[in-house]
């Protein structure tokens, strides 16, 4: 759980300083810091359930296929 949180501290830490630089503002770097981690975590959801349907696909090799057969 503390390299988590670690973690969770860079992200934010990274994307304020990204939106700080890109705009000088520290409204718009805030808003960035606590927007985009909310933003990726549900295009995360969505990119495991995708990934998740196309495991059986990426399991199967040419041998196992044949030997299926």
């Amino acid at each position: 759980m503390h390299k988590t949180m670690s973690f969770a501290v860079v992200h934010f830490t990274v994307a304020f300083t990204v939106g700080y630089l890109m705009t000088g503002s520290v409204l718009v770097g805030g808003a960035i810091a606590l927007v985009e981690p909310a933003v990726n975590t549900v295009a995360y959801h969505f990119h495991e359930r995708v990934w998740n349907r196309l495991k059986p696909a990426r399991g199967s090799s040419p041998r196992r296929l044949a030997q299926q057969a």
